[in-house]
């Protein structure tokens, strides 16, 4: 019998990273909603649905429930914003965070809705969390087979040393964990970045806009000449180490100014991913850090992903702030793999 098509509503889209990964593996992406209009654009042009604009805390089912077509089978997606759970949160007071709410508002729409299948994915800390359980409570609840799991970037393609916290769950009956794919190797640096045409720190590539890196200061020019992919400011002579190197409490900074390392998979690509001062972003053999283009790869989009760039214009901030907080889209592949193989069982 032939399975029925998934359609899916992507809430907290940012710039479509899971839906990009979802519609990938064969499912029809019905809108995406998010608070942050400036992700309009990209989303629209690459996942071609509707964005809309809005608080989630204002968002009914009612309004899903018209928005999905009235065949096939209704997955619910919720990645909500993960800084209050985020292992950078540590030791921080986000208890009066209203962000600590949007999963609470994730789970009131599921209530509401009631999708044949539901998936999120958070920072791994979110797990040990109130809030998740009281999620996961609520969905066994209303019945639905619930399987979470930290899932490591390398294991499903992405070259990228990123942990993840995906939930899938499923009212159609029970549903498997979801697996590791099988890899000769993990993808590395080199795989995804090694073919770009070198540029300069300042640079920006004639062909593609996004493959612009920003400028240095002399000392950081300096300071990334000697370094070592791989290694830390540890290797740099005395004259070059920031005063935070020398208080006690910069050992425990070992990556920052850091550059990869080709044959590895990448740290994880945050919104600052540019800036060769915020963690191991220096490109393993050119005297700079990522471009935003770099940064993209590594997260999993593909090179002909649009970032409403032009070539006047490349925003360092926003186009990294978007690409730092994405859900890689292989991450989006495998979960909509999954469901597929599910509902065809």
């Amino acid at each position: 019998m032939k399975a029925r098509k998934i359609h899916a509503i992507d809430l907290f889209c940012g710039v479509g990273g899971l839906s990009f990964g979802l519609k990938g593996s064969g499912i029809d992406i019905v809108a995406g909603y998010d608070i942050d209009n400036s992700c309009r654009s990209t989303f629209e042009v690459n996942i071609g649905a509707p964005f809309v604009t809005g608080d989630i805390r204002e968002v009914t089912g009612a309004e899903l429930l018209k928005r999905y077509p009235k065949t096939g089978l209704r997955l619910l997606a919720g990645c909500a914003p993960c800084q209050p759970f985020s292992r950078h949160m540590r030791g921080a007071d986000t208890s009066a965070d209203a962000k600590w709410s949007l999963l609470d508002e994730f789970s009131r729409l599921v209530t509401e809705v009631r999708p044949h299948l539901v998936t999120m994915e958070n920072v791994p800390g979110l797990s040990r969390t109130g809030v998740f359980r009281r999620f996961t409570s609520t969905l066994a609840i209303l019945g639905y087979s619930v399987r979470y799991r930290s899932c490591y970037g390398p294991h499903f393609g992405l070259a990228q040393h990123r942990r993840r916290l995906v939930l899938v769950a499923s009212a159609l009956g029970e549903l498997e964990p979801l697996q590791n794919q099988q890899w000769d190797r993990f993808p590395t640096v080199r795989d995804v970045i090694g073919n770009l045409p070198p540029i300069g720190a300042g640079q920006q590539s004639p062909t593609d806009p996004l493959h612009k890196a920003r400028m240095l200061t002399d000392i950081n020019v300096r300071r990334i000449q000697a370094s070592k992919p791989g290694g830390t400011w540890h290797d740099w002579p005395e004259e070059l180490l920031a005063e935070c190197h020398k208080r006690e409490t910069g050992s425990t900074f070992q990556s920052v100014y850091g550059r990869m390392t080709w044959d590895e998979p990448a740290p994880t690509i945050t919104t600052q991913a540019y800036n060769f001062g915020t963690g191991r972003f220096g490109h393993p053999e050119q005297d700079r850090a990522l471009t935003l283009r770099e940064a993209a790869l590594l997260q999993g989009f593909p090179l002909t992903y649009k970032f409403g760039e032009s070539a006047k214009r490349v925003e360092f901030l926003s186009i990294g702030k978007h690409i730092g907080n994405a859900v890689p889209p292989p991450l989006g592949w495998a979960v909509g793999d999954h469901f597929i193989k599910h509902i065809s069982q």
